[in-house]
């Protein structure tokens, strides 16, 4: 009996660090999109910096496991959550590579004028990072009909990526001038877009924890 207690507070001080680790990306996220819009060149040199903390975080999260597993000899149930951390935290990092993406973009940019106000491309972020920290809190609860229909939501943000696509492609049309801040905010758009497919990867996992079965969930991923 003690070491089952000892096993599942290990296995609940895993699940703060995930949470923690979402809380990070999430943040890289929404100030990525803030040092682009605000041309703040300092702010996106930080969250490049501090991807380095998203890494370790993973780091640290992946040598615990791998001690729960040799250690504690989990039952099927308990591995199924182990494994299925070990994939949520290496989807996580990514979406904080994306983070990244945008950081770098914004730096590109520097300080030229804006092609256009930025809407869509915000909404794409605050969209995918509700669904993230929707998708850990049904992680915990292990409630697979929750991640089902967070997954499903991806098809807003392609909607969104698609629009914003669109538009761009319009300006590079009309003026072939804009080709290059045009182009860079595509590449905005789509880090965001893979962002949120991780999300449904995420989601993915979270049904596998709790029903024991991989199933893809909504469209197709690439």
């Amino acid at each position: 009996m003690e070491i089952r207690t000892a096993f599942h507070k290990k296995l609940r001080e895993i699940q703060d660090d995930i949470l923690a680790m979402g809380s990070m990306v999430n943040k890289a996220t929404l100030r990525s999109i803030e040092a682009l819009k605000n041309r703040d060149l300092n702010l996106a040199r930080q969250i490049i910096a501090d991807d380095q903390k998203v890494n370790q975080k993973r780091f640290e999260i992946e040598e615990r496991c791998i001690e729960l597993i040799a250690t504690q000899q989990p039952m099927a149930s308990d591995l199924r959550i182990i494994v299925a951390v070990l994939s949520i935290i290496v989807e996580l990092e990514r979406i904080g590579d994306h983070a990244e993406g945008i950081a770098k973009i914004a730096i590109l940019i520097g300080d030229e004028p804006p092609l256009k106000p930025l809407i869509d491309i915000p909404r794409m972020a605050e969209k995918t990072v509700d669904m993230l920290t929707r998708s850990l809190d049904a992680f915990i609860k292990r409630d697979a009909d929750a991640a089902r229909q967070i997954a499903m939501e991806d098809d807003f943000v392609d909607e969104l990526y698609n629009q914003v696509f669109r538009e761009l492609l319009t300006f590079m049309m009309e003026d072939p001038r804009t080709i290059t801040r045009a182009t860079r905010l595509i590449w905005v758009a789509h880090n965001l877009e893979r962002s949120a497919d991780r999300v449904t990867n995420i989601c993915e996992r979270v049904v596998y924890a709790v029903t024991g079965k991989m199933e893809e969930i909504g469209g197709s991923k690439y």
